[in-house]
């Protein structure tokens, strides 16, 4: 009887647009265990950041990594987060709007840049511009991956970048809209577009896509990345102390290793 009322549990949940990850629900059931969700961007510094913290403490934590949109609804809808970390500082204020982050905590302690990347074996420079005709460099029938500009952060700075450079109209029927930039970036890898959207650390870990271009600081708001606990987590002195972790000094090394700009307090 309990096994099947845990079943239709987990079916309405689904039915509700929301099931946590696997991880994340095991995480859910260890207290000691710290529940981070975080942009899908930052995937490899953030694990590199777990191992040095499990290395120095004996805790392991349990990351969730997709959009921040996916993320910032999930929590909304009482996923068991203890850390949100998201690729815009909009999907931030959008949990601060609602109480779920604590305002205190909320700090922006990296940034990246935006980037046109293409398979390595074709990549040619790109000088990006005001005026480059990107609709021409992809064909009569290629498309341009990036994360949907509707929900997606890497996809609204690409949208943003775009119409600065006069190329919006032409190019928004012929985006392909991933639903993170993982996700954008694969199709690129696997020659499924000729051209992708990123940004540059996603770039740097994919040796079968190059970096042709980057697209002027002008063209974009700044890329940043705001960090908080969850009110879930307002009282959790373990969450605090990785928090303290993941903003501040001791990681810095590992942030630029991976890429990305260390910004100023």
């Amino acid at each position: 009887m309990r096994r099947r009322l845990f079943a239709a549990t987990l079916a309405l949940a689904a039915s509700l647009g929301w099931l946590p990850p696997a991880h994340a629900q095991a995480g859910n059931q260890n207290s000691g265990e710290i529940t981070v969700f975080a942009a899908a961007s930052l995937t490899d510094a953030f694990k590199a950041l777990g191992e040095q913290w499990r290395a120095r403490t004996g805790q392991t934590v349990r990351f969730s990594f997709a959009s921040s949109s996916t993320l910032a609804r999930q929590i909304e809808q009482g996923a068991p987060a203890d850390i949100f970390a998201s690729a815009d500082e909009p999907w931030a204020d959008y949990l601060q709007q609602r109480q779920l982050l604590v305002d205190s905590t909320r700090v922006s302690p990296i940034g990246n840049s935006l980037v046109l990347v293409a398979p390595a074996a074709e990549a040619r420079p790109v000088a990006l511009a005001r005026g480059t005709d990107l609709a021409a460099l992809l064909g009569p029938n290629g498309r341009l991956a990036t994360g949907d500009p509707a929900h997606v952060p890497v996809g609204r700075y690409a949208q943003q970048a775009l119409t600065w450079m006069g190329q919006w109209d032409a190019i928004a029927p012929r985006i392909a809209r991933a639903d993170s930039v993982r996700a954008a970036l694969l199709l690129v890898e696997r020659g499924e577009a000729p051209f992708g959207i990123v940004y540059g650390t996603d770039a740097a870990i994919a040796p079968a896509v190059k970096a042709v271009g980057t697209f002027p600081a002008e063209s974009h708001p700044p890329i940043t990345y705001p960090f908080a606990l969850t009110r879930r987590a307002a009282d959790n002195a373990q969450a605090r102390a990785l928090f303290a972790f993941l903003t501040g000094p001791d990681a810095a090394e590992t942030y630029r290793r991976f890429g990305f700009s260390l910004r100023s307090p």
